[in-house]
């Protein structure tokens, strides 16, 4: 079945990776260099051509062989691969099977290859010390995934996500997170020149009234909007802001807003009663 597949171009990059090889076959694609990345990939692919493959002059072929699950650490750190600097580990299938298997998640966080590490940081289960060990590693690619899939990522790297890419879905996805820190921020943000750290003080509990109307007069409107959904905005400001078109609809969902001045907004919009 598998030497049909091999036959056939459309299935063959396929079959490379994941059919039932026998020796013969697998030789010939190496001696007609076929799909190697995919080949070396298969987890039927016998020792002595793992080893071949591992030195092959194609760099992505010995990635793929740095990544099989049977490798010891000796032997994966010895191959001379290069992991991509945005490259998230999203193809290390046994890891990613294994995302909620402790031992997999162990091999694969200990281990010094950055693509595991990546890999292993997608997952929710990761036990405190594997946490703390991935905390460390100071690769962005490891963080931004911390804190987009972990529950209890530390609030300095939640931090670090956000200082480096303010502005983005993982920033967001940062900020938005049960972990991220709030105390202290008024005092840090309030006054700093990226609009985007300026947001950050309508987080802080001890903002005040004052400094939450000055936000909602800021420069940049995501900063302005999240002053206008905050609470302690000032009531008069609160109305004002209702008349604004880049703020009236985080005002209509301030939760201080009074049933009067709803029923005027949905009023003024035509809203029947």
């Amino acid at each position: 079945m598998t030497a049909d597949l091999l036959r056939d171009p459309k299935s063959a990059a396929e079959a490379l990776r994941r059919g039932l090889l026998d020796h013969a076959d697998a030789e010939r694609c190496i001696a007609e260099r076929t799909h190697l990345a995919c080949l070396a990939e298969n987890p039927s692919l016998p020792a002595d051509l793992v080893d071949r493959l591992a030195v092959d002059p194609d760099e992505a072929v010995r990635l793929t062989v740095s990544l099989r699950p049977e490798l010891d650490e000796t032997r994966r750190m010895a191959i001379d691969f290069t992991a991509g600097d945005l490259d998230r580990g999203d193809g290390v299938w046994w890891v990613r099977a294994g995302l909620a298997n402790p031992e997999v998640m162990r091999r694969a966080a200990t281990s010094a290859h950055p693509l595991l590490q990546r890999a292993a940081a997608r997952s929710p289960h990761l036990p405190p010390d594997l946490l703390r060990l991935l905390a460390r590693v100071e690769d962005p690619v490891v963080e931004n995934l911390l804190g987009i899939h972990h529950p209890d990522t530390p609030e300095e790297v939640l931090m670090r996500v956000f200082a480096r890419l303010g502005g983005t879905f993982s920033a967001w996805m940062a900020e938005t997170h049960p972990r991220f820190p709030r105390e202290g921020l008024a005092t840090r943000y309030a006054d700093h020149p990226d609009g985007n750290y300026r947001r950050l003080a309508v987080r802080d509990p001890a903002a005040t009234p004052e400094l939450i109307e000055r936000l909602s007069h800021d420069p940049v409107v995501w900063t302005r909007q999240a002053a206008a959904r905050d609470p302690r905005l000032p009531f008069h400001r609160l109305r004002e802001a209702l008349l604004v078109p880049d703020l009236a609809s985080s005002a209509g969902a301030n939760p201080a807003l009074p049933e009067d001045e709803m029923a005027a907004v949905l009023d003024r919009a035509g809203v029947p009663a």
